[in-house]
């Protein structure tokens, strides 16, 4: 009998993937908080997540919208067409970092519980 990690590991996997990605373009946001005309840029984490799931049940192609980095509008715009506001970067960043270790965590747990499985 072999075990079907994709099944046992639910969406973790695909979460803490897309989480990392979410961080890249946070970081590269904050990274460019003074460059003139910069846009600062975000997904959107659901959308994403649940194209890709249909993607991998084989319900639908992926792509087309959804998992692309996405313009933010700012509050607050500045002369220079800089779109980064550092306090709403610096709050979807540890937002980011804290669910990230969240699915860290789940997934730990569930491949504690699968090595309890194998061990017998």
């Amino acid at each position: 009998m072999s075990i079907d990690f994709d099944k046992a590991l639910g969406v973790h996997p695909e979460a803490l993937r897309l989480r990392g990605e979410r961080t890249r373009i946070l970081a590269a946001n904050i990274a460019n908080e003074s460059t003139p005309g910069y846009q600062a840029r975000d997904i959107d984490f659901s959308a994403t997540l649940q194209e890709t799931l249909q993607a991998d049940a084989g319900a639908g192609p992926a792509g087309g919208g959804a998992g692309d980095a996405l313009y933010r509008v700012p509050y607050h715009p500045s002369a220079d067409g800089n779109t980064v506001e550092l306090g709403v970067e610096q709050a979807a960043f540890a937002q980011n970092a804290q669910d990230f270790q969240a699915s860290l965590s789940f997934l730990n747990m569930q491949l504690k519980g699968l090595a309890k499985v194998i061990a017998g």
